[in-house]
Parts: structure tokens; C-alpha cells; sequence
């Protein structure tokens, strides 16, 4: 094995999976973050889908997420009241819900327990590449070398622009994200999560084991805002805006209106990965959100991000050299995850239906679902394992897309 030592930059979900996965592999691994720690609280939640927990689990990860998760048996999607049960994943694990900062928080400590180093206010500004290293030079002026650098750092990455300077950036869905969890009495089925088109808007509820409602909302904006523009802008002015929006929504109106400002999370605009031509440039590859982001809509964006970096890891230890691994890393993975994207993609058109789609979309829905087979899809694509084990085979990964 030629690939002894590893550059990760970005800590959140992608990098620290990345480097215990390497580690797990024998090669050293060393994190970079931008933020001055591990657990900031950034988003809201997001879900894992059995195929992340499995992919976790190559690792030992799995147990600490799904402690600190809640199971989502089912799933209702409603339309003016009209509900309908959406297909089931059969008997596959269900999806677990979790807070992100919560998420952050567990996958660095078990990276840490692993004998991941990590290292804090890390910005990337630059790279020099040699014949037998790479050098990462970061904004404080301190740099690290080693064989190969694992972009993990996100839609923003400044790792893909390094691999390709005309790479393309994360598109904006039109969408900004909110959430908060609220005391208000519904009666709702349990372990269930329902996905609501409202008049003007979607969103998203569920109740949690303590009887209160976890809600998320997604509001069409022109105006494109960061997580932090978002969070300069008053609560009590969002939840203005937010109250207008979903005023005719039932349970929408009701859950919105007891919000708190102080409890109001803004996640700011919700983003989308284009396909990227370049996966990687001689010792330089991304991973994670950094190459592939799909729409929040298809509930795989953690999944994928962890299961590519330990089918990176793998490959990294089964070739003899970082071009061979890579070139196969993005044979296995880029069909897998346009695929799931471009799903992803299509549902994120209906999240503001006209009034003649709402009122078609219960009856549509159904046969929708029949017709392009979503159960089976969603199957398909959570049964997804990865063989730690076994070595790299190209034919074989292919052929379990």
C-alpha cells in the first residue's frame, strides 16, 4: 500500500466517517475544521437511512447514532388534509431522525476514541502539490503534508474549486429552512413522520417521544440566504413571514403559531449538487456533500456522504496508487448517487404545488407511486451494503447500484 498519510478538511458528517474509515484501513488521517470546534449548531435534523446506519456500522459507528436518534416507521404525506401512506422500505431498518449538531457531536467523539486527530480554526486557502505529497497551506498561516487531501467539506468546498477552478457550485433550491419543536396537542400516529403541501408552502412534522411536535418548513424565496444571513434576520420577523404563509394550513397555521421565537431554528437556503466532472485531481479528491448533495427531499444526503467515504477508504487500501483509487472511488460511486439525485431532484418540483396540482396530487400520488415503482426503488436503494472485507471489485459494486 503506497497510501500511508491523509489530509481530511471538514469535520461535520463526511470527514470524521472519512478518516475513521481510513484509519480502519492503516492509513493515518488528520482532520481539518474551519470552526474553532467540533459541534456547532448548524441546521436542524436530518434522517439516516438503513444503508448509512449500515455503512456506519463498518466502522462501529452505527450504535452511537441510533442512541442518540428516533426511529420513523412510516411516513404520510398530506394534501389539504387528504393523507397518504407513503411505501415502506419492507423489513429494512427504518429511517432514524436526529439533530445534526447532536450527529456532529457523536461522530467526532467516536472518530477521537478511533485515534483520528483533529485540528480546529483550519481554513484552506491553498495547495501545493509534489511528486510525493501535498501540502495544505490554511488561512492562519500553519500548513500539513501528506500523500493524498479528502475534500469533506461541503457545498462550499474549497477543495473542488483547487480540483477544478470552472467546477460548479451547489444550486439553490428556491427554498429556505426553518424548524423548531413545539408544545401543542395533536393527535398523531407515532414513530410516523408527515410531509404537508400546504396552500403556499411545504412542511414537515412529527411527534416526538416527549409528546412534543418536532416541525421543519421549507419557504420559497427568491433571495437566496446563508445559514448566517439567515440568523441575522430578527426570529420574530421570520415567523411573521412564516405565520402569513401557512395561515390556512391545517395543522400548518396552528403548529407555526406557537413557535417561540427563541426556539425558531434558521437553516437558511437549501442547496442541491449538480453532477461534478471532476471528482478528483492527482492527489486530491472530494467526498460527501463537497461532490454530491442531493435534494433534502430524498432523505440520502448523510446516508451517501458516509458511504462514500468508506468505499473511498476502501479503495485507498486495495490500490497501489491514489489514481487508480480514485479513478475506481468515482466509478462505484457517481452512478449511485445521480442516480438518487435526480429522484431527489424531480420531488423537489412538487414542494409548491399551483392550487390545480393540489388538488389532483391525492389522487395522482397513488398511482404515481405505483406507476414508477417508488417502493421498490426506495428498497433498492436502502438495501445498499458495503463489504469491508472483500476486496475492491468494480463489476460487482456496479452491478449493487
Amino acid at each position: 500500500m503506497s497510501i500511508r498519510t491523509a489530509l481530511v478538511i471538514g469535520g461535520g458528517i463526511a470527514g470524521p466517517v472519512t478518516a475513521t474509515a481510513l484509519h480502519k484501513a492503516g492509513i493515518e488521517a488528520r482532520v481539518y475544521e474551519a470552526y474553532p470546534g467540533p459541534a456547532y449548531n448548524i441546521g436542524s435534523s436530518l434522517g439516516f437511512q438503513p444503508n448509512g446506519l449500515a455503512a456506519l456500522d463498518v466502522i462501529g459507528a452505527g450504535d452511537v447514532v441510533r442512541r442518540i436518534a428516533m426511529p420513523m416507521r412510516h411516513s404520510v404525506m398530506s394534501f389539504g388534509g387528504k393523507e397518504v401512506t407513503m411505501p415502506t422500505t419492507g423489513d429494512a431498518e427504518p429511517l432514524q431522525l436526529v439533530e445534526r449538531s447532536e450527529l456532529h457531536r457523536v461522530l467526532h467523539d467516536f472518530a477521537v476514541a478511533a485515534g483520528v486527530a483533529f485540528e480546529y480554526d483550519k481554513r484552506l486557502v491553498d495547495v501545493d502539490e509534489g511528486r510525493d505529497g501535498i501540502t495544505a497551506r490554511f488561512a492562519d498561516g500553519t500548513s500539513a503534508t501528506a500523500d493524498v487531501l479528502i475534500g469533506a467539506d461541503g457545498v462550499k468546498s474549497s477543495v473542488r474549486t483547487l480540483i477544478d477552478p470552472d467546477a460548479p457550485g451547489a444550486d439553490y433550491t428556491g427554498l429556505l429552512g426553518f424548524g423548531a419543536v413545539i408544545d401543542l396537542p395533536l393527535d398523531l400516529a407515532p414513530e410516523t413522520m408527515y410531509f404537508a403541501f400546504g396552500k403556499n408552502a411545504y412542511y414537515l412534522y412529527t411527534m416526538l417521544p416527549d409528546g412534543r411536535i418536532g416541525w421543519g418548513a421549507n419557504l420559497p424565496s427568491k433571495q437566496y440566504m446563508t445559514t448566517s444571513e439567515a440568523r441575522a434576520v430578527p426570529a420574530e420577523q421570520w415567523l411573521r413571514t412564516l405565520r402569513e404563509v401557512y395561515a390556512e394550513d391545517t395543522p400548518g397555521g396552528d403548529l407555526v403559531r406557537r413557535v417561540r421565537p427563541e426556539d425558531l431554528q434558521m437553516v437558511g437556503g437549501i442547496h442541491i449538487m449538480p453532477p461534478v466532472p471532476n471528482w478528483y485531481r492527482d492527489r486530491m479528491v472530494l467526498v460527501g456533500d463537497a461532490v454530491h448533495a442531493p435534494s433534502n427531499s430524498t432523505g440520502q444526503g448523510a446516508s451517501l456522504a458516509v458511504e462514500s467515504g468508506i468505499q473511498l477508504a476502501r479503495c485507498l487500501r486495495d490500490f497501489d496508487n491514489q489514481a487508480t483509487a480514485f479513478a475506481v472511488y468515482e466509478q462505484i460511486r457517481r452512478p449511485r448517487v445521480e442516480t438518487i439525485a435526480a429522484r431527489g431532484a424531480r420531488i423537489n418540483h412538487a414542494k409548491a404545488p399551483g392550487p390545480l396540482m393540489r388538488r389532483v396530487m391525492p389522487v395522482m400520488m397513488p398511482i404515481m407511486f405505483r406507476a414508477m415503482k417508488i417502493g421498490e426503488v426506495m428498497r433498492r436503494e436502502t438495501a445498499y451494503t458495503i463489504d469491508w472485507d472483500a476486496p475492491v471489485d468494480r463489476q460487482d459494486e456496479l452491478a449493487r447500484v
